[in-house]
């Protein structure tokens, strides 16, 4: 492993010139990190990894091998992209009518401390609200609110996750951390004491 800059980076993997990569972050075999990008700090990126032009990736981010962040997508920070997972990022693609540019590429924000499982997939344009999970081999098809385990194709809610990662009970109590929550018009929220 080399060190570039601030940050780690295989001699397999290709960090185009004008990429901004964040102190700390780490890269592995055989990613492509595109000129224009933004990469904030201590992120990994796992194994074929392909981050476009014009995306943003917050700090503390985990993106695992095989996931390619296409211009569109915004990630916040601590978001967690499991193995093989897809982001698209047009609509209605057409090979015969190609659709390039930022006039074509939806906008797909994903929330602070979001966890998408593997192989889930998301359809580009639908928000995905912070602290969510998406469960593995999920099919994302409209905005999923704050806090939201979603699961299954077409992916539908089964509950509300604490920012900790555990599932909550009916009082909307964490019974591992503690924390307790409130709807909101984006999710939930946790109570301030």
């Amino acid at each position: 492993m080399s060190e570039m800059k601030n940050f780690f980076a295989h001699p397999s993997a290709c960090v185009d010139d004008g990429a901004e990569v964040g102190a700390g972050t780490k890269i592995w075999h055989f990613c492509h990190i595109s000129g224009g990008c933004k990469i904030g700090e201590n992120c990994t990126f796992g194994q074929n990894v392909f981050v476009a032009p014009g995306t943003a990736i917050g700090n503390y981010c985990k993106i695992q091998n095989n996931v390619s962040i296409y211009e569109g997508v915004e990630l916040g920070d601590y978001v967690f992209c499991g193995p093989s997972m897809v982001f698209t990022n047009v609509q209605r693609p057409r090979c015969k009518y190609p659709q390039r540019g930022a006039a074509f590429y939806a906008h797909t924000p994903v929330g602070e401390g979001a966890s998408i499982g593997a192989n889930a997939t998301i359809v580009c344009g639908h928000r995905i609200g912070k602290n969510a999970f998406i469960a593995a081999g999920s099919v994302v098809t409209k905005d999923v609110p704050d806090h939201a385990i979603m699961m299954g194709t077409p992916a539908r809610q089964h509950g509300w996750a604490c920012e900790c990662g555990e599932k909550l009970n009916d009082d909307l109590a964490c019974p591992k951390c503690g924390r307790k929550y409130r709807k909101t018009e984006h999710g939930l929220q946790e109570e301030t004491k």
